[in-house]
């Protein structure tokens, strides 16, 4: 489960996230809207541990990880614009988490071939990003961000520099990792058919506060 507590983030004296707070229960799909700048980039990157926030507490699984470094907090984020590390082979992006955390070479691997036969990318395990399309992307991002093996996966617009003939099949696999994975998932989009198909639980960002939208599916 996520909890936030009273989150509130200011910067330069203008307040963005205000008094913030809402629970998500452990195995949803949660999905949440709002206008552009509304704050929905800087709630994951507070909730993953790259901004602290002014106040307020970040609760995973009753625990405050709110003082806690990213890589401690069992969290997977794929960001907007993906992130991928220009020159590392996809095969070593799939491998980054894992080999940091101690993992042994040999389980390295196994993760890797695993994560890669499981997103159809296991032909592109030699190759940089810069030989990748926009789909391949987007799935090498996904598997990176699995295998840390985390309960948490935050997505930011992952599919907005796919086009509408490569979105349904996205969003099948979406679909089928969070349910393999039993994941919880919060995924922040400006699609209302994206918004429809994935999720579980419909949030809006108003005024620097999250609300659950109604009057969604």
């Amino acid at each position: 489960m996520i909890q936030l507590e009273q989150l509130t983030w200011k910067v330069s004296g203008r307040t963005i996230l205000e008094g913030v707070d809402v629970a998500i229960p452990s195995g949803t799909y949660a999905v949440l809207m709002g206008s552009t700048g509304c704050g929905k980039t800087s709630l994951l990157e507070i909730i993953c541990g790259l901004r602290k926030p002014t106040l307020g507490r970040v609760l995973l699984d009753g625990k405050d990880v709110t003082a806690l470094e990213p890589r401690e907090r069992g969290i997977g984020y794929v960001p907007q614009d993906l992130a991928l590390f220009p020159g590392l082979r996809v095969r070593e992006q799939i491998g980054f988490a894992p080999k940091l955390r101690g993992m042994p070479p040999a389980e390295v691997e196994q993760c890797v071939r695993s994560l890669a036969e499981k997103f159809g990318i296991s032909p592109l395990l030699d190759r940089l990003p810069d030989m990748l399309s926009g789909g391949e992307k987007q799935r090498v991002a996904l598997a990176r961000a699995l295998a840390a093996k985390p309960k948490l996966l935050l997505l930011d617009e992952p599919l907005s520099a796919l086009d509408e003939s490569m979105r349904a099949e996205a969003m099948l696999l979406l679909q089928r990792v969070q349910q393999e994975h039993g994941l919880t998932v919060l995924h922040v989009t400006h699609s209302t058919s994206e918004a429809a198909a994935l999720g579980t639980l419909h949030l809006r960002m108003k005024a620097g506060q999250l609300v659950v939208d109604q009057g969604a599916k």
